[in-house]
């Protein structure tokens, strides 16, 4: 809660009662005051983390160091360091914001903390985990977060019976969503049948929002139809309006009621993923979007920043019948493209856990590197050597080069298949790839690399010589080159992701590099590699198929 009196688009979207949160925490916010500052003066009322968070919260500085020296000399396992730093840290968050949770009578004030995510479809295992952080931490402020699979569904119900307030994480589908919901007052009727206080049971349940536009948009991209192109970047806000519906009609039924006249607190909606993956969306779409009041919206650093910078709420900031009967509407139109958006939340679900796992191996590897490292040793996280630079510069012009050449092939692709239905794909892709070019660039300034222009005029010419490439014509094209020229693209869309993956691990360490802004670019890459797979699938049928040999 802010004690500032000057308004600014925070404060409003305090004051149209939704509840801000952070996405981030690390010892560098807690001890360099940063965290403190965000409470008071941006009216930050919560934070979450997730195994992404504490991973990079661990490459940034040394506050981390001592400790897990004096737990490798104890001789402590991996798993166990990584539960103390992380139970360490997020007890700290709910220290800093017990006045908070005091003030909200523990509506907000509350730190978030994930079970191992490798414990995800281990129903048993989740729970004791979930009590084990519950116990550790020891803050009446805190929420677990448990992932809303199919088996942490029992989970949920059994560690709310159990008194533990929860934060149910990653959820897309809104049956999915239903189940959490049923799953949260399971576990409450639990909790009152075995006497205890309701009152001091709290939820929230994190429904996901970027990472839906951009699997919705890359399918679309791939059909590259009109009405496909018009679906585009809707699917996120529509399936979270949906979401709230679903939430207001749970509320006024009568089983909650009842739990809520015995004093069961709601389980607010909170908007996860907030931070936008596609630049060409406005950076702060899914706050304004979603300013429905009684929800919470987590966010990142850069979307926080960015809405104190130039957030501006809509005409109206509740969720009305209008809103879900456009949201219904719109799922219809993305069917009758051709969408299957279960396939596309079950996909995300599936991906959203891999990365949590990928993240937590990560943080446990720097963990164990640091347990095990000499003493007196530091690792390098100062400014890269002389040599280091000059890696640096040629690594990236190398990219730079690679990117004219691949914007001159997009382009000439998307000519040749004028007035065809991978045009509009081709066409956009293209667009989108000069404006990674551009990226690229001023990052390459940000670090202080200058462009080779001589090796990007070579790689605009490799290109133009690679016209001539094996495909069964020498001059003019043949059946084969929409083949060939997707499988180019693709080849060059996946380097291109390796540099964006490449920067994001130097920008852990490097203040000059945003992480956030390589997300949004790696998220992007990521968008164009699916759709230009469903081209080269297309293509490989269409091409084959015709010239298959009869029998």
């Amino acid at each position: 809660m802010s004690d500032s009196t000057a308004p600014g688009p925070l404060a409003a979207l305090s004051a149209a009662g939704v509840s801000i949160w952070l996405d981030d925490l690390s010892r560098e916010l807690l001890a360099g005051g940063e965290l403190k500052r965000l409470i008071t003066d941006q009216y930050v009322v919560g934070v979450t983390t997730n195994p992404t968070i504490f991973a990079s919260a661990l490459s940034r500085g040394d506050r981390y160091t001592e400790q897990l020296r004096h737990l490798g000399s104890e001789g402590r396992s991996v798993d166990d360091a990584v539960f103390a730093l992380t139970t360490d840290d997020v007890r700290a968050g709910c220290q800093a914001f017990n006045a908070v949770y005091q003030q909200t009578g523990g509506i907000d004030g509350r730190v978030s903390i994930e079970v191992d995510p490798r414990l995800a479809r281990d129903t048993d295992a989740t729970i004791e985990q979930a009590r084990k952080l519950w116990e550790a931490v020891d803050q009446p402020n805190l929420m677990v977060k448990i992932p809303a699979t199919s088996e942490g569904l029992a989970a949920i119900t059994a560690v709310v019976a159990h008194g533990i307030s929860v934060n149910v994480t990653l959820i897309f589908s809104l049956g999915r969503y239903r189940a959490v919901m049923n799953a949260y007052l399971d576990g409450l009727e639990q909790a009152r049948a075995a006497g205890r206080d309701l009152t001091a049971i709290h939820s929230v349940a994190s429904f996901f929002v970027s990472r839906v536009d951009a699997e919705v948009d890359a399918r679309l991209d791939a059909i590259g139809t009109p009405e496909a192109e018009a679906l585009k970047g809707k699917a996120a806000i529509a399936n979270a309006r949906l979401a709230h519906q679903a939430y207001e009609q749970l509320s006024a039924g009568p089983s909650w009621q009842a739990l809520a006249e015995a004093g069961a607190r709601t389980q607010r909606p909170l908007w996860a993923s907030t931070g936008v993956k596609n630049p060409a969306y406005p950076d702060t779409m899914y706050v304004s979007e979603l300013a429905i009041a009684g929800t919470v919206n987590t966010m990142p650093g850069t979307t926080l920043k960015a809405f104190a910078d130039h957030g501006a709420l809509p005409v109206g900031t509740t969720s009305t019948t209008d809103d879900h009967d456009a949201a219904a509407a719109y799922f219809v139109e993305l069917e009758g493209v051709g969408v299957d958006f279960a396939d596309v939340t079950d996909g995300l679900e599936r991906e959203g856990l891999s990365k949590f796992t990928d993240s937590w191996g990560e943080l446990s590897a720097s963990v164990e590197r640091e347990m095990q490292a000499p003493a007196g040793h530091r690792p390098e996280k100062g400014p890269a050597s002389a040599e280091g630079t000059d890696l640096l510069a040629t690594y990236l012009n190398d990219h730079l080069a690679g990117a004219s050449a691949g914007l001159e092939l997009f382009r000439r692709a998307a000519q040749a298949q004028e007035g065809r239905e991978p045009d509009a794909v081709l066409s956009e892709l293209a667009e989108q790839v000069e404006q990674d070019r551009e990226a690229l660039t001023r990052i390459m300034g940000d670090l202080g690399v200058s462009a080779d222009r001589s090796k990007v005029a070579l790689g605009w010419l490799a290109e133009k010589a690679g016209r001539f490439k094996t495909n069964g014509h020498l001059f003019s094209r043949s059946p084969l080159s929409d083949v060939l020229e997707l499988e180019s693209m693709f080849l060059g869309v996946q380097g291109k992701a390796a540099c964006w993956r490449t920067l994001r691990d130097l920008a852990q360490t490097d203040s000059r590099l945003s992480g956030d802004q390589l997300d949004a670019l790696l998220g992007r890459a990521e968008q164009q590699t699916a759709a230009l797979e469903r081209l080269r699938i297309a293509a490989t049928d269409r091409v084959f198929s015709a010239h298959r040999p009869s029998i």
